[in-house]
């Protein structure tokens, strides 16, 4: 099966998802792109790697990078293989060197441990072909209306995670920007990460 390279072009908070957000990946050189449904705790993990910010304790995700280092393993690729009632899988494709290993992992544990490892994301073609939204026009206002460009099926509580249904809207798009600064810069002393990653959204969105 044919697979397809994909970028984390957006991540954003679901106001009406409580503790849900956003991962929006992206067709390298192409227009379509996969939103998928993860939980708070991976998109902290995503985010701290891509504003690249230092946690003053390793996260889960840096403990499992610096494990695999210790004993020369490597994230060689991540690859989501398959989409069955609205949920992702994904796998680890990891080597030291002499054997490769395939390892089952959640998409959004896999997402946020391939940019601490600079792994490439693979996705195949069929799921993005299924689940995919072409964009037409600007990436942006794409971001912006996503909950509208998504399928509006419910989804159980207990599959939220790792779905397609993302409604997005940051709690923090009322403040000015001297206040976001503020507020980050007050977030990040107190290492409330989250909440830092969703200041971020809101300063990256308003450039």
């Amino acid at each position: 099966m044919k697979k397809i390279k994909l970028d984390i072009v957006g991540l954003s908070y679901s106001q009406t998802q409580s503790g849900a957000y956003a991962l929006v990946l992206g067709e390298s050189g192409g227009n379509r792109r996969l939103p998928i449904i993860i939980g708070s705790h991976e998109a902290q993990a995503i985010a701290i790697r891509i504003e690249k910010m230092v946690p003053s304790r390793p996260l889960t995700h840096d403990l499992f990078q610096n494990f695999a280092k210790a004993f020369q393993i490597n994230l060689e690729e991540v690859l989501i293989y398959n989409l069955i009632e609205g949920i992702f899988y994904a796998k680890i494709i990891c080597s030291d060197g002499q054997k490769t290993v395939e390892i089952d992992a959640r998409t959004s544990d896999a997402v946020a441990l391939a940019v601490r490892f600079g792994a490439p994301i693979y996705a195949y073609d069929f799921i993005l072909s299924s689940a995919g939204i072409v964009i037409e026009g600007n990436e942006f206002a794409f971001l912006e209306n996503l909950e509208n460009a998504v399928s509006s099926e419910v989804v159980p509580d207990d599959i939220k995670e790792e779905t397609t249904k993302p409604q997005i809207q940051n709690p923090f798009s009322s403040l000015t920007d001297e206040q976001l600064k503020t507020v980050l810069e007050q977030s990040l002393h107190d290492e409330n990460y989250e909440q830092a990653a969703l200041i971020r959204d809101e300063i990256s969105r308003r450039k």
